[in-house]
């Protein structure tokens, strides 16, 4: 019995993962497909083809973002670009909606974006207990004038999704800045700490190290 549930185990390491892989590829790609619907009848590939071909969609969707990025990098479609973005500001609930969508979009995907800085270890969620977060900012406008001076704004993920989480604001003495990567630090919390980037040790708590102004 022993052999067997080691068998076992065994198995579930090398197949929950593929298994998982392949299936999170057959869902983007099954969803990217559905772009195609866009597409008037007669120009769908599976009429002219005669066949579904899985993937099509994922190069019409790429060759639509490549469309649309290379005419907003020009000047005419800059200017096409800031009038659909005054259009959509002006209207009542959307601008509201797409105000914010539009900043965390900006944050994330923009070349100088910057939306994790470091990777900081803070006590969470209460004193003794320690977490990974992610240092985005500091505090500012009217939230500022309530909070101390030396405060940080640091997002403290969830585990095994990270794009779940809270935003808390902490003071700069109790954050320690840890020698890793985001990138690192992202694979330690995803994996709940099994993976331990960098060293087959478990960290060690060190003082807490001086952060640069945010």
């Amino acid at each position: 019995m022993a052999a067997l549930r080691k068998w076992l185990f065994a198995g579930l390491l090398v197949l929950v993962p593929l298994i998982i892989t392949l299936w999170v590829l057959d869902w983007v790609v099954s969803t990217l497909d559905q772009t195609l619907r866009v597409l008037p009848a007669s120009w769908q590939p599976d009429q002219w083809l005669g066949m579904h071909i899985p993937g099509l969609g994922v190069l019409f969707a790429l060759a639509v973002l490549l469309s649309i990025g290379a005419l907003a990098s020009n000047i005419i479609g800059n200017k096409l670009v800031h009038w659909w973005h005054a259009m959509l500001h002006r209207i009542p609930v959307v601008r509201s909606i797409y105000s914010g969508v539009k900043q965390v979009s900006d944050t994330l995907f923009s070349e100088k974006g910057n939306a994790f800085r470091k990777a900081i270890l803070v006590q969470w969620p209460r004193e003794g207990m320690w977490t990974i977060a992610f240092l985005t900012g500091s505090p500012a406008g009217e939230v500022a004038k309530e909070l101390p001076d030396d405060c940080l704004s640091v997002y403290v993920p969830t585990t095994p999704n990270p794009t779940g989480g809270y935003f808390v604001m902490v003071p700069r003495s109790q954050c320690v800045e840890l020698a890793m990567s985001v990138d690192e630090a992202l694979t330690y919390v995803i994996s709940m700490g099994v993976i331990v980037p960098g060293s087959p040790k478990s960290p060690k708590l060190k003082p807490a190290a001086v952060l640069p102004d945010a």
